[in-house]
């Protein structure tokens, strides 16, 4: 029988087809980071069904989330499926869908306003960031849509796994935009770059974030670029009661996916039951 070995060869085919695929960077990378962790974890071992289920039992001794567990399974799954080997693939983790997330990661509306004024005093870009990403509810890799074009129609056009979709951006940040992109003597094209005129990447957005982090006085845990779109999806949500609208805003397919953004935290949680007033 036929030894199954992951080759470097196997590894840059199953990128490629990541790609032809319009997978976002950040789903490749997170992808090509969980197999190449499962090939460090092989160290040189054919790949089996018991060696995928014996690294998915690694992955927990380790106290490793469920959720994160499940997420490094899909990404092998998906290279396993383009190799031919199916028969290697295991059982996901069974999880229960979380009633209410953890306060060491929930962004409020004071922190962002502290995050958003240090900023200001740090990096004024990455103040003016912050701001685009929690007004429109975008992705971090979607920033490279917000542009002068764009901002003169008061809307961006957003493509992204082949769909199309506009969202509406509010006056007063296009006025902010437009006045940032004057003093940068950008009068066309995308508004956030580097100094050098490149695109601003994830990894910088991330970092640039991080750093006014103490200055703020807001625990890193909950700062990074993700958590301001869930902060504007229970803003929104608070607004208009409507799920169906937001899934449109966010760009989510399956509204599954939106009432992820709208978990409640422990406290708001407790409160609801409090209120049943069901202990006599």
């Amino acid at each position: 029988m036929e030894r199954l070995r992951i080759t470097e060869a196997r590894l840059h085919a199953f990128t490629r087809q990541l790609e032809e695929e319009e997978r976002s960077c950040a789903t490749v990378e997170k992808y090509m980071r969980s197999i190449r962790q499962f090939v460090q974890w092989l160290n040189g071992q054919p790949v089996t069904k018991a060696a995928v289920g014996a690294w998915k039992e690694t992955l927990l001794q380790r106290g490793q989330a469920s959720a994160t567990v499940n997420a490094k399974l899909t990404a092998l799954d998906r290279f396993l499926m383009l190799q031919g080997w199916s028969h290697c693939r295991v059982k996901h983790l069974r999880v229960q869908r979380r009633l209410f997330r953890t306060p060491e990661r929930e962004l409020d509306r004071s922190e962002y306003a502290r995050l958003v004024d240090a900023a200001q005093k740090y990096n004024p870009r990455t103040s003016l960031v912050m701001e685009t990403i929690c007004a429109t509810g975008i992705r971090v890799s979607e920033m490279q849509y917000i542009t002068v074009e764009a901002v003169l129609q008061g809307k961006a056009e957003i493509s992204l796994k082949g769909k199309i979709r506009t969202i509406l951006l509010p006056g007063k940040l296009c006025r902010k935009l437009m006045k940032y992109a004057n003093k940068q003597k950008i009068a066309s094209g995308e508004i956030f770059l580097t100094r050098s005129g490149k695109r601003l990447s994830r990894k910088q957005i991330w970092a640039e974030m991080k750093a006014v982090c103490d200055l703020a006085g807001v625990a890193k845990t909950k700062v990074f670029p993700h958590n301001l779109r869930h902060l504007f999806a229970r803003v929104f949500y608070q607004a208009c009661r409507d799920v169906a609208r937001l899934a449109d805003v966010l760009g989510h397919s399956s509204i599954e996916t939106t009432r992820i953004y709208l978990i409640s935290t422990g406290s708001e949680h407790i409160k609801t039951l409090e209120r049943l007033r069901l202990v006599i």
